[in-house]
């Protein structure tokens, strides 16, 4: 019998808490929730879920800070959930490390989509790494340069003038895509579908995030922004 996927739920509300704790359950996940984010943290530190969901409102530690937290531990993946589709709540919860969000009220079965989504990316759930997969089957794996920057395809490691650079996995994953094709011109569309397997669309902030995130660790000239098209890594 496979492991369950073990999700750590921090939400304030009692009735969305234990609903949402219910449904995932029904879905096959085990479910730690918590109604603080100091209780979220120690909770974190204690069981090391798969996947932590954390609503932004939260007392004693907000979510934000919480994912702070949590980023400087760890590379697990985080969904924030925000009663609000505020571009501010949205930009802060993902500049702080989020991989995504879910705006509230959501339906359930949109957040396990979401869920199962992130996990794909993580290589959980069976999902794998399929771009590096992709790479290698097209015998593009190995080292790649560019300037003072390697990718390492295979090895899934990345350096800067020798130095190795820290990436949380879905920047990884978005550099990977542009590794794969660079001074080709990704659109945002493109890049939700390939890195967040968001086939049906979704909101381009989440790219627009990740590619500042991602550029503060490369080079902020690394990755050109052609304007009204999307991006492209230098070759």
């Amino acid at each position: 019998m496979a492991e369950q996927t073990h999700v750590l739920f921090v939400e304030d509300d009692d009735v969305i808490r234990e609903a949402t704790q219910l449904a995932l359950e029904r879905d096959g996940f085990a479910v730690t929730a918590m109604p603080d984010g100091l209780s979220g943290l120690e909770s974190f530190r204690a069981n090391r879920p798969d996947i932590a969901l954390l609503d932004v409102m939260v007392p004693g530690l907000d979510g934000v800070s919480l994912c702070r937290r949590i980023r400087d531990e760890s590379t697990v993946p985080v969904i924030m959930l925000s009663a609000r589709a505020d571009s501010i709540d949205v930009v802060l919860g993902l500049e702080a490390g989020a991989d995504d969000y879910v705006t509230k009220p959501f339906d359930g079965a949109v957040l396990v989509a979401r869920i199962r989504a992130v996990l794909r990316r993580f290589g959980h759930a069976g999902g794998g790494d399929t771009r590096a997969e992709e790479a290698a089957s097209a015998g593009t794996g190995g080292v790649l340069t560019f300037g003072d920057l390697e990718v390492d395809t295979e090895g899934m490691e990345v350096r800067r003038s020798g130095e190795p650079v820290a990436l949380t996995p879905t920047e990884m994953r978005l550099l990977l895509e542009f590794s794969q094709a660079p001074g080709t011109v990704l659109s945002r569309d493109k890049l939700l579908e390939r890195v967040w397997d968001y086939g049906w669309g979704g909101d381009t902030r989440v790219v627009d995030v990740h590619v500042q995130r991602l550029r503060a660790k490369i080079g902020q000239d690394r990755i050109e922004t052609v304007r009204g098209f999307g991006y492209k890594l230098k070759a």
